[in-house]
């Protein structure tokens, strides 16, 4: 792909229906926006409708028109998540699975999962799993899940997930971030088994400035305001690698997306590698068995084995 892909480049969305999660803020928000200009139907899923309606007001202020739709979606809470999906109708033609949280005190869900593993990737296995026949019948349906370079730091602590012996904020934060790649490579693997039209691809956004930092505690949110500005690409440049995944014809299944820049934190989005870790199928296919149990959900598709 070109080093200069932007948002010029995103193909005409007209008629094309994307559900981005975490939509009213930082990546969410810019790749809403993204897409809104480019005539999709965007479904702003967050877990505060006020903040949704905000932000679909901010949306419109730069895309007069756009043709928005807010929906509460709570993806910490699986009730939430099945709710969601029950009331869903219509075909899809892109899930954006953004949303998440990084670095809070530890804290459980109330199904009792930890949480950053709970909202970062339980919550949109489950959410994806609800929807994919909703997503094969859209035009050149995509699942794009947003992973981040913490990945290269994270484990799936099997054996303690949710935290109770040896939890630490970045440890965990890591430990979901893995999971989306496993999880977005393993979705594709699946997708190609069962013959489904559906293409499943991950992106990160390097090094973003954007609201995620708010669920850190007070010390590592002063620091992080800090440093952030000083290595960090605005919000707009970090949802390109999404925005690529999502839309462009030249994007395949089973690709990581991120930015070209020195160490992938800034830059145009290119396809980039993830640590050798997260291509691990049985290791991902141990991460989808215990996924399917926390959540009740089970993926409508052919086994890939």
């Amino acid at each position: 792909m070109s080093t200069r892909w932007t948002t010029d480049d995103i193909p005409d969305q007209a008629g094309r229906t994307v559900l981005v999660t975490g939509a009213n803020s930082g990546l969410g928000l810019e790749t809403a926006r993204a897409l809104a200009r480019r005539g999709a139907h965007i479904i702003l899923a967050v877990r505060s409708e006020p903040k949704g309606r905000a932000a679909a007001r901010a949306i419109n202020e730069t895309v007069p028109g756009a043709d928005l739709e807010v929906r509460r979606l709570d993806l910490s809470d699986l009730d939430s998540v099945r709710d969601f999906a029950d009331g869903f109708g219509g075909p899809l033609d892109a899930l954006v699975n953004n949303a998440g949280i990084m670095t809070p005190p530890r804290a459980l869900t109330k199904q009792g999962h930890e949480s950053q593993f709970a909202t970062n990737h339980l919550g949109h296995f489950a959410l994806t799993g609800l929807l994919l026949d909703r997503i094969g019948e859209g035009r050149d349906p995509r699942v794009v899940t947003v992973s981040s370079l913490a990945h290269h730091h994270g484990s799936i602590h099997f054996d303690d997930l949710t935290g109770e012996r040896r939890y630490g904020p970045l440890k965990y934060y890591a430990q979901s971030k893995l999971a989306n790649l496993l999880f977005g490579i393993e979705l594709d693997r699946r997708l190609r088994a069962a013959g489904s039209p559906i293409r499943s691809l991950i992106a990160h956004p390097g090094l973003a400035a954007t609201e995620l930092a708010q669920s850190m505690n007070a010390p590592a949110r002063l620091i992080t305001r800090l440093v952030v500005p000083l290595t960090s690409q605005p919000a707009a440049a970090g949802a390109l690698p999404q925005l690529y995944a999502a839309t462009d014809p030249r994007a395949e299944g089973g690709q990581y997306i991120g930015p070209d820049g020195r160490g992938e934190r800034k830059g145009a989005p290119v396809v980039v590698q993830p640590k050798q870790e997260a291509k691990d199928p049985e290791l991902a296919k141990r991460l989808w068995d215990v996924s399917e149990e926390l959540t009740g959900v089970r993926f409508p598709l052919t086994a890939a084995r």
